[in-house]
């Protein structure tokens, strides 16, 4: 994933049209290596552009995106304001497919005299920067300084002569050199395609090149040096044809997602390189892309943080619980054998004639087998042989109340795992802050978390997942255990059917019938709906019960999401990602 030269050529005019003959309004630096600076325009209001020097992030381009500043403005930011208030922003330029923007502005300096300072966008991953430069070419000031003891190639600090980084001389994907292309593939020792292009032509990522090389070789792999002639033809017509598509404003801005939803890549065409493995979306602008992108990209990323302290507390929370019942188990089983205490009793109170006190022991006949074998019963020495007796159905009364009592607690252990498994199943398909934010207030409900007291209002509670199967019929699917109960037990018509996956955590599925027929291909996809939307998602022949609403029952005391049901039927199917999806109708 890399910002090249060629996207940021494409950033260059895009942010030129709106932007040249505009003044800097605000400037802002949200954190340490991010800047926003707004732009005054005459016919659409404010434009901002935001300028990123992190080394994962970096970036420039036109953003929507609102991000919190600082009580107190850092010093960079201060400097910029200093010298570039009010500046008239006149050129934005690009050297060749170079990362880096030169964005060129009219402004005073203390004196009131005319100058022409220029900020420097520098994407280029760990070495990113924004550079403030003067009119004689000397730094002003960088979000970054890099001194003698961070590089030793380049120097980046107030006052030196502003140099550009070392370059090599590579070949334009505007103009490209068929011989020179050819030579150059033909020549290389690499083995990856693809890398060779990297170096062969200037400005473009690792992702095009691989779209390039797979355009040319149909899907097949092979070094650069063993392309035919055909190969080399179809390699050469891709990047044409993308050359033209650019120059003609006809390419694509897209973005890579894999099946889990989570960011991969974006590229300034159409990517089919991992067939069914990505999902691409398109955009309309460059700035539009990159805004999107990363905006999702950090808000899924901050999801998965949060929701790896929820799972690691289920787990956690889990993991005792069956440590629990096992020793409770344990317990139990020690319990089987109580009934002998109370024969044993039996056994003295019928031959209490035939003991003394004092005796240690007893050899009686047991009567209850009608073989009347003879047993060994120990006796304390120091009480009467009813006494002995008493002191056996005592511990016989409290092994049987034992037996009792830790019945109960396995069976309440076990829902209770049974339950946190199913939260963990919905934290695994949780793919939003509102979503956590429901879980956990679940959990906090149910005692396992304490919730922080929040000022402002309660969040909106998200409504169930929504789709409508071929035949028009509405399924909603609960996305958490509370969601669970309040669309089966409350939402859902008498005679809406039910679905819930046989053996496997899940969703509870409703297909709203209006009272109607629901045809069974409604069902059968309502139960790949359920599989998918379970614990089961990558199995094959899913069991899946479905009944009506009004055999469903909430058991007195039960956990949230758990039910009990009857007259149920039972679908197999194989979940199908794409079967579902297509599916969907709400993409939240």
């Amino acid at each position: 994933m890399a910002l090249d030269g060629v996207y940021l050529s494409l950033l260059r005019q895009e942010m030129a049209q709106v932007l040249i003959g505009t003044r800097v309004d605000k400037i802002h630096q949200p954190s340490r290596d991010n800047l926003i600076i707004t732009f005054r325009t005459m016919s659409s209001g404010t434009k901002k552009v935001l300028f990123s020097a992190n080394a994962g992030t970096a970036r420039v381009h036109l953003s929507k995106s609102e991000l919190e500043n600082p009580k107190t403005p850092p010093m960079f930011c201060m400097l910029l304001r200093k010298h570039l208030g009010s500046a008239k922003l006149i050129d934005i330029r690009q050297d060749g497919f170079e990362r880096i923007l030169n964005f060129d502005f009219e402004a005073t300096d203390e004196f009131g005299d005319r100058v022409i300072l220029t900020l420097a966008a520098e994407i280029m991953g760990r070495c990113s920067n924004v550079v403030l430069i003067n009119q004689d070419g000397r730094v002003i000031d960088s979000i970054k300084r890099v001194s003698e003891d961070m590089s030793s190639v380049r120097l980046v600090l107030p006052g030196i002569a502003y140099s550009l980084p070392p370059r090599d001389e590579r070949i334009s994907l505007f103009e490209i050199d068929k011989e020179a292309l050819e030579n150059g593939m033909r020549s290389s020792s690499q083995k990856d395609a693809s890398k060779t292009l990297v170096r062969l032509i200037e400005g473009i990522s690792p992702v095009f090149a691989r779209e390039a090389v797979f355009y040319a070789l149909r899907g097949d792999e092979k070094p650069a040096s063993e392309f035919t002639d055909d190969e080399m033809g179809r390699l050469l017509f891709y990047l044409n044809n993308t050359a033209s598509d650019i120059k003609s404003g006809e390419n694509k801005y897209v973005i890579l997602k894999d099946r889990s939803g989570l960011m991969k890549d974006f590229c300034f065409v159409d990517i089919h390189q991992y067939g069914n493995l990505m999902i691409s979306k398109e955009y309309d602008s460059p700035s539009e892309l990159l805004d999107s992108f990363y905006r999702e990209r950090d808000t899924a990323l901050q999801t998965r943080q949060r929701a790896q302290d929820l799972f690691k507390l289920v787990m956690s929370l889990s993991e005792r619980t069956e440590r629990r019942v096992a020793a409770q188990k344990l317990k139990l089983k020690e319990c089987e054998n109580r009934d002998e205490l109370r024969i044993k009793g039996d056994l003295i109170m019928a031959n209490l004639y035939r003991i003394e006190k004092g005796d240690g022991s007893a050899v009686l006949e047991n009567f209850y087998d009608e073989n009347c074998p003879t047993v060994t019963i120990s006796l304390d020495r120091r009480l009467t042989p009813a006494q002995n007796a008493q002191q056996y159905y005592r511990e016989y009364r409290k092994a049987d109340t034992a037996d009792k009592k830790l019945r109960e607690l396995i069976e309440s252990g076990e829902n209770e795992i049974k339950y946190l498994e199913s939260v963990f199943d919905s934290l695994s398909r949780a793919s939003s802050e509102g979503e956590l934010a429901e879980i956990k207030a679940e959990l906090a409900s149910e005692g396992y978390v304490r919730l922080s007291r929040s000022k402002g209002k309660d969040a909106k509670p998200l409504p169930p997942i929504e789709y409508r199967s071929s035949d028009g019929f509405r399924i909603y699917v609960g996305r958490n255990n509370r969601q669970n109960d309040q669309l089966t037990l409350k939402t859902a018509e008498k005679t809406d059917i039910w679905l819930h996956t046989k053996d496997f955590t899940g969703s509870h599925v409703i297909i709203s019938t209006h009272g109607g027929e629901v045809p069974e291909k409604t069902i059968e996809e309502a139960a790949l709906i359920a599989a998918y939307n379970s614990s089961a998602r990558n199995s094959s022949l899913v069991p899946v019960d479905y009944t009506l609403v009004r055999y469903v029952k909430k058991p007195s005391g039960g956990k949230p999401g758990m039910v009990i049901f009857t007259n149920q039927k039972t679908l197999y199917v194989t979940p199908d990602e794409e079967t579902v999806e297509a599916l969907r109708i709400d993409r939240k």
